[in-house]
């Protein structure tokens, strides 16, 4: 049977997608090539969310055109969220390209690869949710899976397309969510990284406004899971509930992934977000007051117009007062079909980047000074791999590929397997440390 490569972009709600892909084709016989430029048939699953992930989308596009240039045989299949949102243009100007698949026809990829492909390029919302009733081919460590509980957004923020490319929020039910659970449980996996568009509204469409609360509940009864990880937080919706659990459960990690992108009243106005500084300051109180120990990771937008330095100068002050555990910065970027596409005045380029520079330095020296702390404790870490000279893990507040890892200095054990460190070094992102028995 025919090799298939898939090269995955964007997040991870996304890598689901290409994950629902291999396991549809593998079930039809086809075998998955390691490396994409070696297989029959490439896959090119795309972002279409902001300018920089838009370009890459396009340049490993036209790499993969490369290959099949060298070889005519082979076949290349563009799929996800750039095609939802310009299927047709894409069409029109990539003719290398043989089938283009929207995200409604995802569980379709099997037709696409094959000598008969309907395409379906109509640039309306998608309503497909994978629910785990097409197998997935895993291709993270055996140690973590993703677990989508909901797909789309129904907010309408000013910087954001993706409404318009992936839909209506539209919640799994809990018996779906916790049945795939079990069968990742029994792939081996640990740790349950939970995600959507915004995870704390999850179920709020089906009649459960503490949805996420009582979603895991459920799921923290799963034999076998020993991490659940809420990824997606949005600051006005999060519940007192949904922290309840996490400070009671052993089991929900003690860490709050919530972008707040800006801290400036004014600003967040303009994003069609609400709140501001002295706001979100009270919120995070209380999730450190019922949640000792947690680990909070935010990301901010810079240079949205009309941000002033003064607006600046509060989102510096207020990361200067809060002191997250973790902070990402991205540039605001132009996007057709949103708020912020018409709003003047637009922020150079250069401001923007200085500002990010700014923001990023602040938290460099914030980041370090909190890893410090942990120095000479002992903690427990979810091992996810080996390296030439230990293994690599992550502590309970470490988001896999965003937060850093912990480096320990052992034989190597199995991803998967949990153990006792004490943590000796610590920089700005990656912490040291030995087994606490040594």
């Amino acid at each position: 049977m025919k090799r298939v490569g898939i090269v995955s972009l964007g997040c991870p709600k996304n890598l689901i997608d290409s994950e629902a892909m291999l396991g549809q084709l593998v079930d039809k016989g086809y075998t998955i090539a390691p490396d994409p430029a070696d297989s029959e048939i490439i896959i090119v699953n795309t972002c279409g969310f902001i300018e920089p992930a838009k370009k890459e989308s396009i340049e490993t596009i036209l790499r993969a055109a490369q290959w099949k240039q060298q070889d005519p045989d082979k076949k290349l299949i563009v799929a996800g969220c750039l095609v939802q949102r310009y299927g047709n243009e894409l069409k029109n100007t990539l003719p290398e390209v043989d089938h283009f698949v929207s995200l409604n026809d995802v569980e379709r990829i099997v037709e696409a690869c094959g000598t008969e492909f309907e395409e379906r390029l109509d640039r309306q919302p998608a309503d497909y949710i994978y629910d785990g009733k097409v197998r997935r081919i895993l291709t993270t460590p055996s140690s973590y899976a993703y677990l989508k509980i909901a797909e789309g957004c129904d907010h309408t923020c000013a910087f954001c397309a993706i409404p318009s490319m992936r839909g209506k929020y539209r919640s799994r039910t809990i018996a779906s969510i916790c049945a795939e659970a079990r069968d990742l449980a029994q792939q081996g996996v640990k740790e349950l990284i939970l995600i959507s568009q915004d995870s704390t509204i999850y179920g709020w469409d089906l009649g459960l406004k503490h949805g996420l609360a009582v979603l895991t509940e459920e799921l923290v009864k799963t034999e076998g899971i020993e991490w659940i990880r809420v990824m997606y937080c949005y600051p006005t919706s999060l519940r007192q509930s949904f922290l309840n659990v996490m400070a009671s459960s052993e089991k929900v990690c003690s860490y709050v992934d919530m972008p707040l992108q800006h801290a400036s009243g004014p600003v967040l106005a303009r994003m069609k977000r609400g709140g501001n500084a002295d706001q979100y300051r009270k919120m995070i109180e209380n999730i450190r007051h019922t949640v000792p120990g947690v680990g909070i990771r935010t990301t901010f937008i810079v240079g949205f117009p009309g941000e002033t330095d003064q607006d600046f100068d509060t989102l510096l002050r207020f990361i200067q007062d809060v002191e997250f555990d973790r902070l990402g910065v991205f540039l605001y970027s132009d996007e057709e079909d949103t708020g912020g596409f018409a709003l003047t005045p637009k922020v150079p380029q250069k401001v923007k980047v200085h500002r990010r520079k700014e923001l990023m330095t602040l938290q460099s020296g914030i980041s370090k000074k909190r890893n410090r702390a942990l120095v000479s404790r002992t903690m427990r870490v979810l091992i996810d791999g080996a390296t030439s000279s230990g293994v690599t893990a992550r502590l309970y507040h470490q988001a896999p590929e965003i937060d850093g890892v912990v480096h320990v200095k052992a034989p190597e054990i199995p991803a998967g397997e949990f153990l006792n460190v004490t943590i000796t070094g610590a920089g700005e992102y990656d912490l040291t440390a030995r087994p606490a028995n040594e």
